[in-house]
């Protein structure tokens, strides 16, 4: 099993190795050695395609007899595409990524499609390729209704499996122009509140001591309810009803940072102090053809609030560059805006052009060689950004979680406002610790432990 992409694709990918496995499927030390391997696809960049295409050809290259099972965003995209690779034996969309386990078990043929004719929440097909090399079973992604999930962990071992990341939203109703996500993840839809708390409760159980929340626009959570409710109380469910220690919030859009939101983060000692509010541009003119809900002036006001509410708090955002019709000019306003603001990391994209999108067809296409060089400036700028953050924390104590078992130096960790910290000695994983920073190394702080664990009242 292979997941490729962001943080609720691996959580896809996680409940998918669940089906599996009570389906008495077990997991292949390595696809050399497996005799079916799946590969959870992204599609939200051309090279997150050519990803999942160079990983079917590898694997049919080292293992000609492994069947291959292609599912995902891009299995949903264009399934007849990865139908006629060579090696594919099935591909399913999102639409039916909940039947993944019914198809491998089944051992579906491309002319065999009785185990799913009165398969369970079906949903009539827009295409079975029968004509194809693979079997291919999509449907109406916005008549999809699962939501599966499964939490993803951060550890490269059992033993050092840490900070799971627990998918509580899928899909998307905003219509970004740049964006394929919809199309392919479908309209959004929440967990429910009981799911999410039992979820939570079952890794505390386990022993787990901090827990990311994410989703694919896990600010609307709640808003398919009927009653509605918000995402801040979901939050407020888990610090009630959990005994977890500390939760960390993933990519919230800025219209979701809501001043409850805001004051909930900022006041409880179990929220990690870490607000990662997604930009795009800080041109509006550009906010503007991407089709985002917020202008230049709304974004800033939010950061300002989340910073005055955590004044040492991470604040991180997702820029774009080379957006059709991005002149010098444009870029430079989202440059200078950027750079005004308390950003402490942003994550730094080159737009990628993706068929069915409105921008795809829009005119002034930026030329690659532009756009990689606005990449480059605003990495840079995000570099000077997180070294100076970083600098006010010499001398001062910091509360972080070891991600891996230590070596006699030291041991990696993560801060409560997300900074990567090296903690003198050896540590065990997935241990909070109270640490003072000493110095700052090239892309880490270097720390020494004060004490041993930190325990939060609950």
């Amino acid at each position: 099993m292979q997941s490729f992409g962001c943080r609720a694709t691996q959580a896809d990918g996680a409940a998918l190795e669940r089906q599996l496995a009570t389906r008495g499927l077990a997991a292949a030390d390595s696809a050399l050695n497996a005799d079916v391997v799946v590969l959870n696809t992204c599609t939200v960049t051309a090279a997150a395609d050519q990803d999942a295409r160079a990983a079917i050809r590898r694997i049919h290259r080292e293992n000609p007899h492994a069947k291959i099972m292609v599912t995902g965003c891009y299995a949903q995209r264009a399934p007849q595409e990865i139908a006629a690779l060579s090696g594919v034996t099935w591909v399913v969309g999102n639409s039916h990524k909940h039947q993944v386990a019914e198809v491998v078990a089944a051992g579906a043929r491309q002319d065999d499609l009785t185990p799913f004719s009165h398969a369970r929440d079906f949903v009539p097909l827009e295409s079975v390729a029968l004509s194809a090399p693979a079997f291919t079973l999509v449907g109406d992604i916005f008549a999809h209704t699962e939501l599966i999930a499964a939490p993803v962990f951060a550890g490269e071992s059992v033993a050092e499996k840490t900070r799971p990341n627990l998918k509580v939203q899928d899909g998307c109703d905003n219509r970004c122009s740049f964006c394929i996500i919809p199309s392919v993840r479908g309209q959004s839809r929440s967990m429910k509140l009981d799911r999410v708390i039992s979820e939570a409760n079952a890794l505390v159980a386990a022993g787990y001591r901090e827990i990311v929340l994410s989703g694919i626009n896990l600010g609307r959570w709640g808003r398919d309810f009927q009653p509605q409710q918000r995402f801040e109380q979901l939050v407020h469910a888990l610090l009630e009803h959990t005994d977890i220690e500390k939760i960390r919030i993933s990519s919230v859009e800025p219209m979701d940072w809501s001043d409850d939101l805001i004051a909930l983060v900022a006041g409880s000692p179990r929220i990690a102090g870490h607000a990662h509010v997604p930009l795009q541009s800080g041109s509006d003119r550009i906010l503007r053809r991407m089709h985002r809900k917020y202008r230049p002036w709304h974004y800033v006001e939010k950061i300002r609030k989340i910073r005055e509410a955590m004044p040492a708090g991470a604040i991180g955002a997702d820029v774009m560059v080379g957006f059709p019709g991005e002149t010098e000019e444009l870029f430079e306003e989202s440059r200078s805006f950027i750079e005004q603001l308390p950003f402490t990391y942003l994550h730094v994209f080159t737009y990628s052009s993706r068929p069915g999108t409105p921008s795809a067809s829009m005119l002034d296409q930026v030329p690659v060689h532009a756009a990689r060089e606005r990449n480059r400036i605003l990495r840079e700028l995000a570099a000077e950004k997180n070294l100076a953050f970083r600098r006010k924390f010499v001398g001062q104590r910091l509360e972080v979680i070891t991600l891996h078992a230590g070596d006699e130096d030291s041991t990696e960790a993560l801060s409560d406002n997300y900074l990567k910290v090296r903690v003198t000695g050896r540590h065990s994983a997935n241990q909070i610790l109270s640490v003072k920073i000493i110095e700052v190394g090239n892309e880490a702080l270097v720390a020494v432990a004060q004490n041993e664990a930190v325990a939060h009242v609950v």
